[in-house]
């Protein structure tokens, strides 16, 4: 066995035993199928299709970010991402451009981007500091920046940030909807792992809101954090959940969650090609290789 394939099986194993002992631990049934840990059929929740793309069933779908700091280079790493089967989702990410466009500029870029994308998705992101990223906005310009994108730009689905008012997210994903664009809704701790029942809690506020598909990302502070975030998204996918879901544990400690969604019902995750855009990203090649161990080994 080559170098680079026993790695890969062996986080699989990894992944599978500890995603086994997070489930042991949460509430809900287990199915047995072969002598994999499934997660229960949980007849609620819908799937999103976007160009083909199946999210919310099978095999976690992966998102590849752009962290480029200028508008060419962001397009340039579309382009590149564009047509590798191994990525589903292009995450277009305006925070990290260090010339800092106008919202026309912006709305502009994501025209661009989406016609270099006919097979695959694209999510256009604004991280804020508060969550995060790379620059800072204010609710109200957050909200016009997503209304300019929404209006004039292009995307298949949306980042929008949970905690920007709720009247004022309500109404942006209204308009999104409108527009025929998905909503990822999003809520991020770089600090610590919230207690289970507050993940429960954002999740589910979420789906009130009317996101698509509910995220959730948080930095552990042990092992065990990881593990209670895995076993409160099997637990919002075991009973509550009506949308797709997104969570993942950051940095490296945390890895094991990008990979085991399609044990804990997490319908996406984050891989990289090149600059990491959050803590404990894995190269994409090798994250696909594992999702696919993974997903394989679940038909048996």
């Amino acid at each position: 066995m080559k170098r680079r394939e026993f790695m890969v099986s062996g986080a699989a194993l990894v992944a599978g035993t500890l995603v086994a002992r997070s489930a042991a631990a949460a509430p809900g049934p287990v199915e047995e199928k072969g002598s994999a840990l499934m997660p229960p059929a949980n007849q609620r929740i819908k799937t999103l299709t976007i160009k083909n793309i199946v999210i919310g069933e099978g095999q976690p779908k992966l998102i590849v970010p752009t962290t480029a700091k200028n508008s060419a280079d962001a397009l340039a790493a579309v382009k590149n991402y564009a047509g590798n089967p191994a990525i589903q989702l292009v995450e277009l990410r305006l925070d990290t451009l260090a010339d800092e466009p106008d919202n026309a500029a912006l709305a502009a870029l994501t025209r661009q981007a989406y016609a270099l994308l006919p097979a695959q998705a694209l999510l256009v992101t604004f991280r804020t500091r508060a969550e995060g990223g790379n620059r800072a906005l204010s609710d109200e310009a957050y909200a016009a920046l997503c209304e300019d994108i929404i209006t004039h730009g292009k995307a298949d689905l949306l980042d929008i940030e949970m905690f920007r008012g709720e009247a004022r997210v309500k109404a942006l994903v209204e308009k999104a909807h409108r527009a025929g664009i998905a909503v990822v809704m999003s809520s991020h701790d770089f600090h610590q792992t919230p207690p289970n029942e507050e993940i429960i809690n954002r999740l589910r506020h979420q789906q009130a809101l009317g996101a698509d598909v509910l995220k959730l990302a948080a930095m552990p502070q042990d092992s065990g954090d990881v593990l209670r975030l895995m076993s409160a998204t099997w637990e919002v996918y075991s009973r509550y959940a009506e949308r797709p879901l997104l969570t993942m544990a950051m940095s490296g400690t945390g890895v094991v969650s990008r990979l085991a969604g399609e044990l804990t019902g997490s319908a996406l995750t984050f891989g990289m090609v090149g600059q990491a855009s959050a803590p404990g990203q894995i190269e994409a090649e090798d994250l696909n290789a594992v999702l696919k161990i993974i997903h394989q080994a679940n038909q048996g």
